[in-house]
């Protein structure tokens, strides 16, 4: 079987597109870079959104690269069972595509945060944690402004009965995110976002605090393969 094909996508102003792409090589998988302004997704199996600046964040986080016309074809295909992860700006982008519910505000105390952060895995049922084991702790770099998740209380009360929190701050909660929540999913579980970055955190060669995010590469590996 050829290797599974997972698309990262970059717009103006990603930063961990190419971080991204080396945490999918490292997991077995083929990374295939996906351009914003494009209308293809050229049969990938899964899409990864890294983090970073998309359009310097004008508006608000996300906002502008929910409407880039790659997204009119991801967003479909999404919502009808396409892997799809983001970290850090990627989440933003899913939340305001609406694929994933609430939204990420300015940090508690308006500071921008960069340290690495123990996570807390709640949900392994997921296409991109199924590596990991329920209530393991792991430990991710974080690196930004907006990044406190908001949700009115019924989305909350539904996120979760659900089960749909994949992963909460462990320790403290470096940015007042309600309910300590990192990491959430969509119903299907085919669609995860969070702020804290795993593609920082797949070699030790590079400083990284853990190696800890390679479980979200293997996790959709071998999903992709064993589908």
């Amino acid at each position: 079987m050829s290797a599974a094909r997972v698309g990262i996508v970059t717009f103006p102003g990603t930063l961990d597109d190419q971080d991204a792409a080396r945490a999918v090589r490292l997991a077995g998988a083929e990374a295939v870079p996906l351009w914003h302004a494009d209308r293809d997704l050229r049969g990938v199996d899964a899409v990864f959104l890294p983090g970073g600046f998309s359009y310097g964040d004008y508006l608000r986080c996300g906002a502008i690269s929910r409407f880039a016309p790659l997204m009119d074809e991801l967003i479909p295909a999404a919502r009808s069972g396409l892997p799809v992860l983001g970290t850090c700006n990627g989440f933003q982008i899913l939340c305001e595509a609406h694929l994933l519910p609430g939204a990420l505000t300015r940090n508690a105390g308006l500071h921008y945060i960069c340290r690495d952060q123990r996570i807390r895995v709640e949900n392994t049922d997921t296409a991109w944690t199924r590596e990991f084991t329920p209530g393991q702790e792991i430990v991710l770099p974080i690196k930004h402004g907006e990044g406190r998740y908001v949700a009115d209380a019924q989305t909350l009360a539904a996120l979760e009965r659900d089960g749909r929190v994949v992963f909460r701050y462990a320790g403290d909660n470096p940015n007042g995110s309600l309910n300590d929540i990192a990491g959430i999913a969509n119903e299907a579980g085919n669609i995860v976002g969070l702020m804290p970055h795993p593609e920082h955190a797949v070699e030790e060669l590079t400083g990284a605090p853990s190696v800890d995010g390679r479980g979200f590469f293997t996790s959709i590996l071998k999903k992709l393969v064993n589908a």
